[in-house]
């Protein structure tokens, strides 16, 4: 498992942008866009990668993980 996976990703559909955004939270904000959905998840997981790639070079503290926390289900309850 690469430690991205420890991370929640979002893509979500911008009514103001018109485009989706891609984000994780924790480790960086909205941070790319496109009209491709799939294409958006691909590039953020990929921007994750390189940040905690350059966190762990510049021997920075990571954020908590995000993942398994039950997040969509609070979503989905909120």
């Amino acid at each position: 498992m690469k430690e991205s996976a420890r991370y929640i990703k979002i893509v979500e559909w911008s009514e103001e942008n018109e485009c989706f955004v891609g984000s994780c939270p924790g480790i960086i904000g909205p941070c790319c866009h496109g009209n491709d959905e799939v294409e958006v998840y691909k590039e953020l997981c990929q921007v994750v990668e390189e940040w905690l790639e350059i966190a762990h070079q510049q021997n920075q503290e990571l954020p908590a993980p995000t993942a398994g926390r039950n997040v969509a289900q609070l979503l989905m309850t909120a």
